[in-house]
């Protein structure tokens, strides 16, 4: 008789290890990320998520460990249109138009106008081809940037605080965009360091001074710190961990 088989995870990690310098900045890190769900890394800034990003899409040194990423090794020449990478600062043209900047983009991965198009209106950034891209708000260039990594429709979104410094309302506008891409089957990692964003996330990855404290999910987190609010919960679980063993 026949049996589902689960999905094999998109990105699976044991005991990863970076150091620069004289600064250990991941220590034995193991974690899966589930394949087409928004997974939320979450933590203070210089807790190591940028690092671990990094590590994942094939770019950042590491001391030791294993990456794989939808299962190749990470930095694997195959997984290049597969990935696409968000960069805190954005990682476009300032002196480009929208549809210059994207058109560009495009060329590289050979992609034509109608997935531009396309890419344009889920970032939802229709009628604002013609603007030149250093014109535009924080929020609008972040758009920008995710829209240069969706182009070649990757099968993995690394996105590194992708809503930092929005106002409410972009951030509600982009968490809404980034769902509508899990159920369209993208897998998500998404860093923040602002707790009441977990909650919009299917799985969490708690991170502190460069190890991870918990894989767990909002309502798992909630139920295990007997905390509704996120923030709470997630300073309980730090509290915990700090506790003599």
């Amino acid at each position: 008789m026949a049996t589902d088989q689960p999905a094999p995870p998109a990105i699976a990690i044991r005991d990863l290890d970076v150091v620069r310098g004289d600064n250990h900045v991941l220590h034995g890190v193991s974690l899966e990320v589930p394949a087409g769900k928004i997974t939320g890394l979450l933590g203070p800034s210089g807790c190591g998520k940028s690092t671990l990003m990094r590590s994942i899409v094939g770019v950042q040194i590491v001391g030791g460990g294993e990456i794989e990423v939808l299962g190749a090794a990470a930095g694997s020449p195959e997984l290049r249109p597969r990935v696409g990478y968000v960069t805190q600062a954005p990682s476009v043209y300032g002196d480009l138009s929208v549809a210059e900047n994207l058109g560009y983009f495009g060329s590289l991965y050979g992609v034509g106008s109608d997935r531009i198009a396309t890419t344009i209106g889920t970032v939802g950034l229709r009628g604002f081809e013609g603007r030149i891209t250093g014109t535009l708000s924080g929020g609008q260039r972040s758009r920008v940037s995710l829209a240069t990594a969706l182009l070649n429709d990757p099968d993995l979104l690394v996105l590194d605080e992708p809503t930092v410094g929005l106002d409410p309302v972009l951030r509600d506008e982009l968490w809404r965009t980034f769902g509508e891409l899990a159920k369209a089957g993208t897998t998500l990692l998404v860093s923040s360091h602002v707790m009441d964003e977990a909650g919009e996330c299917d799985e969490l990855l708690l991170m502190r001074e460069g190890r991870l404290l918990r894989q767990t999910t909002p309502a798992a987190l909630r139920e295990e710190t007997g905390q509704q609010d996120l923030g709470k919960a997630f300073l309980t679980v730090i509290e915990r961990s700090e506790q003599p063993s």
